[in-house]
């Protein structure tokens, strides 16, 4: 199929642009990283248009659905929303450095994609509802933007470091200073958490809908409590006990190890309502 095709091709532009970021920072070469940014341009747009085509080849199959309804979709999307979630700071920072340890996450992404299937099939009856689009798109979009913050938060520790070894050179040297990198940390799960929110309620909803009731502890609405919880612990210490540094990195990169968990391990290792490797 055509949008598979497109997905194909966004993986590799993907990995294209990840070794041009990794280049550029090595090679301390701001023309590679320049390239780097029209091939996520590129990337973005090419995968923008396979969503659109799988979404119009499922009307001509019959089905007519969204398509981020199973693992191939949702790990498409998910790319997708952090590729653009990336370009977004880029432009907002006036760096590429991060495209270091933000873009391999978005390749991984695809390369794991790519592993599955990918066809479009039917949903079930009890899950075709409109509580679907936003309890999906919600959810990933705050996922991206904790992507983003966990790989800044890498980089943050890294320039840490560096800092107290008072040492400024080499690569890590290239890095914003750490207060920027702390700031980015924060503000990426600010705008991630109201959307992680977001995903929660509308998940209840749909799960009322499909299964009649708004809860019912499956192991993926747990890991999702989970996540709310170290992302709600995180913004309550940088609020009221002024946690920053280091402290905070690394309850981003915990929180955006929980989201792994709740995203990819319930699904593919334990049993439940929301679980690929069951059905």
């Amino acid at each position: 199929m055509l949008n598979v095709r497109l997905f194909d091709l966004t993986t590799l532009l993907f990995g294209a642009a990840s070794v041009c970021y990794v280049a550029a920072l090595y090679g301390k070469k701001d023309t590679i990283a320049r390239v780097g940014t029209w091939i996520c341009i590129i990337a973005a747009v090419t995968s923008t248009a396979a969503i659109g085509v799988r979404w119009a080849e499922s009307y001509k199959m019959g089905i007519g659905r969204i398509p981020v309804t199973n693992l191939y979709e949702s790990l498409v999307f998910f790319a997708w929303s952090v590729n653009l979630f990336y370009l977004f700071v880029e432009w907002k920072y006036r760096n590429r450095t991060f495209g270091a340890f933000v873009m391999p996450i978005a390749f991984i992404t695809m390369v794991f994609a790519f592993t599955n299937e990918s066809s479009i099939q039917p949903l079930v009856p009890a899950l075709q509802s409109y509580w679907l689009h936003a309890h999906v798109i919600t959810c990933f979009i705050g996922y991206a933007a904790f992507a983003v913050s966990a790989g800044v938060a890498v980089m943050y520790l890294l320039k840490a470091k560096r800092e107290e070894a008072k040492s400024d050179g080499g690569v890590i040297g290239l890095f914003p200073p750490t207060k920027a990198l702390d700031d980015l940390v924060y503000r990426s799960i600010i705008w991630g958490f109201p959307f992680l929110t977001a995903g929660i309620i509308t998940g209840a909803a749909w799960a009322n809908y499909a299964w009649g009731t708004y809860w019912s502890w499956d192991p993926k609405e747990t890991w999702s409590l989970i996540v709310w919880l170290v992302y709600a612990a995180f913004l309550h210490a940088r609020i009221t006990r002024g946690w920053h540094g280091r402290r905070a990195a690394i309850l981003s990169i915990v929180g955006f190890l929980a989201t792994i968990m709740c995203y990819l391990g319930v699904n593919l290792v334990l049993s439940g309502l929301h679980s690929y490797g069951g059905s």
